[in-house]
């Protein structure tokens, strides 16, 4: 059958745009599923919208087919946006292709293929079979070759849609194929790379539009990790503080509930006092404690009473790193078990070249602000022993910087795929070939 050739008209970018604003509403909502966002437009006009709200409820698409019929629209005929390829399997909630043959759509349009490799792909060739047309952008051969109208990078703005809709998931795209947790490191630091004085004050290096977007981090995160350090210096609460902006609408926010990550704190000694916020607020149930077999017996116990423990086996790092005498890459292995999809580490210098020299973070989060400490005894945002060699540095890529009042905000990938990420990824036991049996469909 062959393809019908589509106009693009700079419509279709708007609708695929407000397609991404919808999806944005289930952030730190959807886990282990997706963020999906639709738009179901006919005669050029918006008839549905909808966004995936929270895993077992109703997929995107299914979410903008009852929102016209809500409004006694029909959608025979109408073209759907969604940032996602819909979904062909059964898991806690019906196929949303089924739904979309049913409903007489005529076009799908997609920002991104399903990143399961057992499914990618299946969706779109389910609607073609009974003869809907699909589109996933990105993959546009007609386009028109006009520079002028692309960006520095020279992608074509249906490509930086596209590139958007999957980064809108990188999280879960990761996680469901190498079943460990999306790691972001976050900091905040000065100019020289200082997360504290010499004394230990920290609050605040950075100012309030930087404090914001770092809970808008925690928002879209699955956990949050701390070391022992952390703990004993500043006793965060390292929770989604009421009343932090977001990208969804206040009354979306009391449909979905506020976001509540598990919290992680890296203690192989179980050093935490019974009396620190994470073992003893009302969110003391999402703490986890991480230590080791050398931690003593009565102050496990006494721990376990109020968090949950688990033990780590401990390994051996060429690094020498104070929190690297726990296995790292067993407790990503169990958190990725537990549908743990993105990690956000907030640790000290420790913590951090833990992570990022070792080879576990896929992300970077640096806010720097323009001030100087100076001072050798200054804590760094990484320490460690730190690389021996510029063959071992940390190199990061996409870059990208964005201002935040008086401060900036790098964020970045970290390392490229002959680098120290992937090096984890071959220890931790990710195939060079993902593996296709035992992947979950996105339900």
């Amino acid at each position: 059958m062959k393809r019908r050739e589509y106009a693009m008209p700079d419509n279709e970018l708007h609708w695929m745009q407000m397609a991404l604003h919808l999806a944005r509403r289930g952030c730190g909502a959807t886990s282990p599923n997706p963020i999906v966002g639709a738009v179901l437009v006919k005669g050029g006009k918006i008839i549905g919208r909808g966004w995936h709200r929270r895993a077992g409820l109703p997929h995107a698409e299914i979410e903008a087919l009852n929102d016209a019929q809500k409004h006694r629209h029909s959608p025979r005929g109408a073209t759907l946006y969604v940032t996602l390829e819909p979904c062909c399997t059964h898991g806690r909630t019906p196929p949303c292709t089924e739904a979309i043959i049913a409903a007489g759509i005529k076009r799908v349009v997609a920002g991104t293929t399903d990143p399961n490799p057992k499914h990618a792909g299946k969706g779109f060739k389910i609607l073609r079979r009974v003869g809907i047309e699909v589109e996933r952008w990105g993959e546009r051969p007609r386009e028109p070759r006009n520079k002028s109208k692309r960006g520095s990078s020279g992608a074509s703005p249906h490509q930086k849609i596209a590139d958007e809709c999957a980064r809108l998931n990188e999280a879960f795209n990761h996680w469901i194929v190498h079943r460990t947790p999306f790691v972001t490191v976050k900091a905040a630091m000065t100019l020289d790379g200082k997360i504290a004085t010499a004394s230990g004050e920290s609050k605040w290096i950075t100012g309030g539009k930087a404090r914001t977007h770092g809970m808008k981090l925690r928002q879209g995160s699955d956990a949050i990790l701390a070391g022992i350090n952390t703990i004993l210096a500043d006793n965060p609460s390292l929770t989604v503080r009421v009343g932090t902006p977001n990208s969804g609408s206040a009354q979306a926010d009391q449909e979905i509930g506020a976001p509540r990550p598990r919290r992680i704190i890296l203690d192989s000694m179980a050093r935490t006092p019974l009396n620190a916020k994470v073992a003893s607020d009302e969110s003391a149930g999402l703490t986890t404690v991480v230590v080791s077999k050398r931690a003593p017996k009565n102050r496990v116990a006494a721990l376990a009473k109020r968090v949950k423990v688990i033990v780590a086996p401990t390994t051996k790092s060429k690094f020498k790193i104070q929190n690297s005498k726990l296995d790292l890459k067993w407790l990503l292995k169990k958190l990725g078990a537990e549908t743990v999809t993105s990690l956000l580490v907030e640790g000290g210098g420790e913590v951090n070249a833990s992570f990022l020299l070792g080879g576990l973070a896929q992300r970077v989060a640096l806010f720097y602000a323009p001030k100087i400490f100076g001072g050798r005894d200054a804590r760094k945002g990484v320490a460690g022993e730190g690389a021996k060699s510029l063959s071992e540095a940390v190199h990061l890529r996409e870059i990208e910087w964005q201002r935040l009042g008086e401060d900036l905000l790098l964020t970045a990938r970290v390392g490229t795929p002959n680098s120290c990420s992937a090096r984890a990824d071959r220890e931790i036991g990710v195939p060079a070939q993902t593996r296709l049996d035992g992947v979950p469909p996105h339900h």
